[in-house]
């Protein structure tokens, strides 16, 4: 499989698509990436059973306990490997496109996004991901109105995936002088970032493209010109914003790559709509459908409703340790794939 990646970098025309070309190395590092991972995998397990061996030999307990952590380790590192190769969807693959937007409830459920803002950038972090800012809007006196965000990574479309949905959380509100209970929600949607060999018919005339002021932080360009665009699709009435580069061109550029990515996740939601009518399927798992509860208050604990997943260290998970949820999401979709 490496070496076909090889012959396309061989091409002379290789870097003539600036974009595909970056695109085609990512994928490669990736590919070699699980090889490596593979194989230390294998010496991993090579070692234990050598281990194993000698303990026998020698009958030395303190090897046995030594052993009994690298099994444990090995047991964790497998399971994270197998879940790699299962993300083998179409755009699984893909780097993602993550938007919050915050419910009801004004600056209490504005600080809630902007809290899930630190925590999947807290995550895609410790994943080695890339984050960019695209569309930011903040809240009146604290938190965010709504926020886009590129997550670029091998996998991250297949990991973050899992997160869309409504996340509720429970807490003393520090906005409520009384100290009393609020429940706040925001929203999270997830798209794969789709590039420009997928084909989809967007005519112009069914654009409504407005420039405005782009708002944040951003550097000196922000509130000086109206670089910010905004594209409405007006057959469907999606709409999508970009704001985070200099000039108005490259944030149009952006703007129409997250409508295509928009478009095309929306067709693919309409399929699979007629597919479950076809097949009698009753359930209605809906964008809006809650799948996550984070109480502070008056105990602590995050759950997922839609695994039972559960943690009591709210702090761990609000610093990006969703790898549990996420985890445990993705495995039960593909055991329902395989029911």
């Amino acid at each position: 499989m490496i070496g076909n990646f090889e012959v396309k970098m061989s091409a002379p025309d290789f870097w003539d698509d600036s974009d595909k070309a970056q695109s085609v190395i990512a994928e490669l590092n990736a590919v070699k990436g699980s090889v490596d991972q593979y194989a230390k995998l294998q010496q991993d397990y090579d070692d234990a059973v050598m281990m194993v061996e000698l303990a026998d030999e020698e009958g030395d307990e303190d090897l046995a306990a030594e052993i009994g952590r690298s099994v444990t380790a090995i047991v964790s590192k497998v399971a994270e490997f197998e879940l790699q190769l299962l993300l083998d969807q179409p755009y699984d693959k893909m780097d993602a496109i993550l938007e919050l937007h915050p419910g009801a409830g004004g600056t209490e459920s504005q600080d809630w996004g902007q809290m899930l803002l630190r925590m999947y950038t807290r995550w895609s972090e410790k994943r080695g991901f890339k984050v960019e800012v695209l569309d930011y809007l903040p809240g009146d006196e604290a938190g965010i109105k709504s926020v886009t965000l590129s997550i670029k990574g091998h996998n991250a479309y297949g990991y973050l995936k899992a997160e869309k949905g409504v996340h509720r959380l429970v807490r003393i509100s520090p906005f409520d002088s009384s100290g009393r209970r609020h429940t706040s929600f925001v929203s999270c949607d997830v798209v794969p970032e789709i590039d420009d060999t997928i084909e989809l018919d967007i005519r112009t005339e069914d654009l409504k493209i407005d420039t405005y002021r782009a708002s944040g932080a951003g550097g000196q360009h922000i509130n000086t010109t109206d670089s910010a665009v905004r594209i409405t699709h007006l057959p469907t009435g999606v709409v999508v914003t970009c704001q985070n580069e200099r000039s108005q061109i490259k944030n149009r550029e952006r703007a129409m790559k997250m409508l295509r990515s928009k478009l095309y996740e929306r067709k693919n939601e309409e399929q699979k709509q007629q597919l479950d009518e076809i097949r009698g399927d009753q359930s209605d798992i809906s964008w809006g459908s809650q799948i996550r509860s984070y109480v502070f208050h008056p105990y602590s604990m995050v759950k997922d409703h839609r695994t039972s997943v559960e943690t009591g260290n709210t702090g761990a998970v609000m610093d990006g340790d969703l790898d549990a949820f996420i985890d445990g999401y993705l495995r039960s979709q593909i055991k329902v794939e395989t029911d």
